[in-house]
């Protein structure tokens, strides 16, 4: 790509860093994390343990992303270190994974604002399904018109999202705030709790965290559209993420203290009751418009992420070479994005419950976490000649991606205690498409011989 062609500023990535995470878990996972913590000091230790994984996995990342500026760099990495088979799976996995992700995150939103704007007569699925499925219409056109536009427009929908998460953090200084009532933790058989016990009640509480924190890692896909990609990409993922952390943490205090930790086991639109605690009987509202407008971001961002990987795979192949179709006049990647956003689509109608995707989500992504994180130390050695002054290189190399990558098996490791049928599903897809990239090679190499 031409260095005129280079259109993403240091802002720019941030903001898609930023979106990239903060989704819809932030404003649903807490729920989960209480629940499977029973007390409140697990719970924050939950939060502070997926934070500073998170940031294990940004400097390996960044790093990744400094030693390898290439757009669809996340699939690409993957070609370069593993054989291309591991490489079209994994990918194939995560392309899948946010799809679902995007209609999962698409529905919860239209619930929002159809409770918001809607009589009660109008609050049923197939309108939620219709408001999900125009706004994913309407950022892929906006999509359409370019990498600049998007961007332009994600900026924008990320202003509006850390506008949100801040007023709501600042429910704690309005009205009164919950007392802090005892929490026991209970284990299965009535006996005290052992570490083990606390061991698998924080793997569990992981699950969720993972899921909230996750995302950045796809910053690396613009590695070839980005100003000055070696020294932009590490600090928007940094910068990007320190943000993430502060208001995660922040966010989840305000929680615990205006509805109180037993409360929020089990409460539902938490993020609606710290609006009606800062605006009253109208917050439900104000918030669920606010959430939507959020939601737009995160549809966005994918739309703009996923068809890099896909355009990627494209030109090496592993996709058909009309995957790498652009149009001429802003250089959109049209069949890339028209195939992710059918995929969304697809998927829409079977993401019926946040619930049902996270540990299917989670697992998979996971996987793709754990083979992307780990290529930094065959980069180290490939990309040994280059200027250290011109890259970024992470310091407690390599204890890092080692605390990262045993983090993700952690947790891939609680999903298998906690739903086998999640984590076993997903190897037999993750199998399945290693079978269709051989038979695609297969198939092209009969085809070409008969020619």
């Amino acid at each position: 790509m031409n260095p005129e062609k280079k259109q993403l500023s240091l802002f720019d990535l941030s903001m898609i860093v930023v979106s990239l995470v903060i989704g819809m878990g932030i404003f649903r996972t807490p729920v989960n994390v209480a629940a499977k913590a029973q007390v409140p000091e697990l719970f924050f230790l939950a939060w502070i343990v997926g934070g500073l994984v998170a940031l294990c996995g940004a400097l390996t990342y960044a790093e990744i992303g400094s030693r390898y500026p290439v757009t669809g760099g996340y699939y690409k990495i993957f070609s370069v270190c593993y054989h291309p088979s591991i490489a079209f799976a994994i990918n194939c996995i995560i392309v899948v994974s946010n799809a679902a992700s995007v209609a999962g995150v698409s529905l919860i939103g239209a619930e929002y604002l159809n409770k918001a704007l809607f009589p009660i007569e109008m609050q049923n699925n197939d309108y939620r399904i219709l408001i999900a499925l125009v706004s994913i219409i309407i950022f892929y056109t906006i999509n359409l018109l370019g990498l600049r536009t998007s961007s332009r427009t994600q900026n924008v929908l990320t202003i509006i999202k850390l506008i949100m998460v801040v007023t709501l953090i600042c429910a704690v200084f309005f009205g009164e705030q919950h007392t802090h009532m005892p929490s026991v933790f209970s284990t299965t058989n009535g006996l005290p709790a052992t570490w083990s016990d606390y061991g698998k009640a924080l793997g569990l509480c992981l699950i969720a965290v993972s899921f909230s924190f996750g995302g950045y890692q796809q910053t690396i896909n613009f590695g070839g559209e980005a100003q000055d990609a070696k020294r932009v990409i590490p600090k928007s993922i940094i910068l990007g993420l320190g943000i993430i952390i502060t208001l995660y943490m922040a966010i989840n205090y305000a929680y615990v203290k205006v509805i109180g930790f037993e409360q929020l086991k089990t409460a539902q639109s938490i993020a609606a009751i710290l609006a009606g605690q800062i605006f009253g009987p109208a917050g439900f509202t104000v918030l669920s418009i606010l959430i939507f407008f959020s939601v737009l971001g995160y549809v966005n961002v994918n739309l703009l992420s996923n068809p890099r990987a896909m355009y990627a795979m494209g030109e090496e192949r592993a996709l058909p070479r009309i995957f790498t179709k652009k149009t001429k006049k802003n250089e959109v990647m049209v069949v890339s994005l028209t195939i992710f956003t059918i995929l969304s689509i697809v998927t829409l109608f079977y993401a019926k419950t946040f619930d049902k995707i996270l540990n299917y989500t989670i697992f998979l992504d996971g996987a793709g976490m754990i083979f992307s994180a780990a290529t930094i130390f065959y980069l180290r050695k490939k990309t040994a000649h280059l200027d250290k002054n011109s890259i970024y290189t992470m310091k407690l190399y390599p204890l890092m991606p080692i605390i990262f990558i045993a983090a993700y098996l952690f947790v891939a490791i609680s999903i298998y205690n906690d739903a086998p049928d999640a984590a076993i599903n997903g190897i037999y897809i993750f199998m399945g498409f290693i079978v269709i990239y051989f038979l695609n090679k297969f198939l092209s190499k009969k085809k070409n011989d008969s020619i």
